[in-house]
């Protein structure tokens, strides 16, 4: 989701995008094929490349989490990565600088405490925060390598195409949308376009490097979230809240995406000079299903 949008504002911005996929595609889009599991990719990618922009890893939100799939969330993201790195390692490439995404699971369920990029992972209790770790540890080898490498703490993404915000619409839609929990975990979100031109502000300023935030400067608990997108869609709340045991119930480990809480900093991106289109959730929403009317 985040990868197509982002080539989509690269390409208009004047960028020539490739992707890496295990499959051809058949658009405007050049691909190169790679198969990170098998350890396998294309000669000519990397050295056809001056950013590479690193998003792999299958979605955690795509089943419940038994021990295979826990295997494959946390494999697919360090076997891409690795496998750049050592690409990257060969030194026959002119790439400039290295974007890495993780994701602010790495902070685990912080409460109402304000988080920033200097708090600590929530390692070895939390499995998101375990995944993201290793993730970034994987990424910072190509800093060591003298490479510029700005890694991206994504938030929750605001887009119609995909991604937690459908899932969450569907019942408010229909007159059936609920709080999850005690409606007070606090989500940080990020419009989709917003993140996408942080993205290229990054690949753009050489000042960018380490380890950022990926969320608006405004994070709002469940029971905000769920009020704004009703008033947005123009439905009613009509449902009590959806228990916190139904959920562990139903999704099992998974249910921790939507009952942890973490209210994450933007301070770091704004210091750098990153101006939010979307700052506040409401019109993040509005900007979306204006789309759909």
């Amino acid at each position: 989701m985040v990868g197509t949008r982002l080539a989509e504002m690269l390409i208009d911005a004047g960028y020539e995008v490739a992707v890496l996929s295990r499959q051809a595609h058949p658009n405007r889009l050049h691909s190169f094929r790679w198969d990170p599991l098998h350890e396998t990719i294309d000669e000519t990618a990397v050295p056809y490349a001056d950013y590479i922009i690193n998003l792999a890893g299958s979605s955690v939100s795509g089943g419940k989490w038994t021990d295979e799939r826990k295997k494959d969330i946390t494999e697919s993201r360090l076997s891409a990565t690795n496998l750049l790195v050592s690409e990257l390692k060969k030194g026959n490439h002119h790439v400039r600088a290295f974007l890495s995404a993780s994701a602010i699971g790495i902070y685990g369920d912080s409460g109402s405490q304000l988080v920033n990029e200097e708090t600590p992972p929530a390692i070895p209790e939390d499995f998101l925060a375990d995944v993201a770790h290793q993730w970034e540890l994987a990424a910072q080898r190509v800093h060591q390598l003298g490479i510029r490498t700005a890694i991206m703490r994504i938030g929750i993404v605001l887009s119609d195409d995909g991604g937690a915000l459908p899932a969450m619409a569907k019942p408010t839609k229909l007159g059936a949308g609920a709080q999850f929990g005690s409606g007070k975990q606090y989500m940080s979100w990020i419009h989709i376009d917003d993140l996408c031109r942080l993205f290229i502000q990054m690949l753009e300023e050489a000042a960018w490097q380490g380890t950022y935030n990926g969320v608006s400067p405004n994070p709002v608990t469940n029971k905000e979230f769920t009020e704004t997108l009703a008033e947005v869609l123009h439905r009613p709340l009509v449902l009590p809240k959806v228990p916190a045991f139904g959920l562990k119930w139903v999704m099992g480990e998974m249910s921790e995406i939507i009952l942890a809480s973490q209210r994450v900093s933007a301070e770091k991106v704004l210091k750098q000079g990153f101006t939010f289109e979307f700052p506040q959730l409401e019109g993040a929403l509005e900007a979306i299903y204006q789309k759909e009317e």
